[in-house]
């Protein structure tokens, strides 16, 4: 298993960023800790609340929950993934 989450660093407000390479929709989509709760894992991640990207672009809206290094994408996304739940891929 390899690591799914890439580290951003700061963002300049005190807050560590991380992302992931979405299978979705092919972007990285980024969290903010201490904003969103991490369970601190970089192989296995779990964050809540949900991510929501592009919300107020509905052609490209991402939506979706990660837990145990799977993400559950809501059906309000707009790819083929919309509704399913996959692994996260190995960040590259």
């Amino acid at each position: 298993m390899g690591v799914k989450l890439h580290d951003y660093g700061d963002n300049g407000k005190g807050q560590r960023l991380y992302g992931f390479n979405c299978p979705g929709c092919g972007y990285d989509h980024a969290f903010e800790v201490p904003r969103w709760n991490w369970n601190g894992s970089m192989d296995t991640p779990t964050f809540s609340p949900s991510l929501m990207c592009n919300k107020s672009i509905p052609t490209s809206q991402c939506h979706s929950f990660v837990k145990d290094g799977k993400i559950a994408f809501q059906p309000d996304c707009w790819h083929s993934l919309a509704g399913k739940t996959v692994q996260l891929p190995d960040y590259e």
